[in-house]
């Protein structure tokens, strides 16, 4: 009598390495840039941020009462401007960490230029295509009418 032999064959274990190449193939493509989806969550974060602290920062300016330049939010100064954070109090209120470019980056690249704040992210490929930016309240007529600051997001192209 011949004895049946248990395992498998040398086809089959070819087979199944076979089927796992082409799973993984078509699996790997789907989880590799998980940066791209990391920086657009990000810069969704931080416009959350600025929303947010320059909403504190307003409650805080009118409960002072007595029109002041700064606000203190956790021991930090925040310069107002028209009610809200500055440009440049934006970024403190928020605490949002960054340098001005990509080598001095913190988090983020931050640039403040007159009356706005932009947050970059760090390692987009285009920069412009992955950033927030933050304008400034803006005071208008007799008596003043006050515009509330703007946050635009931008997450076009965050690879």
């Amino acid at each position: 009598m011949k004895k049946q032999q248990g395992g498998f064959t040398l086809i089959e274990l070819i087979m199944v390495i076979v089927i796992l190449g082409i799973l993984a193939a078509f699996a790997l493509p789907r989880f590799a840039n998980l940066g791209a989806d990391a920086r657009r969550a990000t810069i969704q974060g931080v416009e959350g941020a600025m929303k947010s602290a320059s909403a504190i920062a307003h409650s805080a300016f009118l409960a002072a009462g007595t029109n002041p330049t700064t606000v203190n939010l956790e021991g930090v100064a925040v310069a107002m401007v028209n009610g809200y954070p500055s440009a440049a109090g934006i970024v403190a209120a928020a605490n949002i960490t960054g340098g001005a470019t990509a080598a001095a980056a913190g988090d983020f690249i931050v640039t403040t230029a007159g009356t706005s704040t932009t947050v970059q992210a760090e390692g987009a490929a285009t920069a412009a295509s992955c950033q927030v930016v933050y304008t400034e309240a803006t005071s208008a007529g007799t008596p003043p009418v006050i515009t509330a600051p703007t946050v635009t997001r931008t997450t076009t192209d965050c690879n």
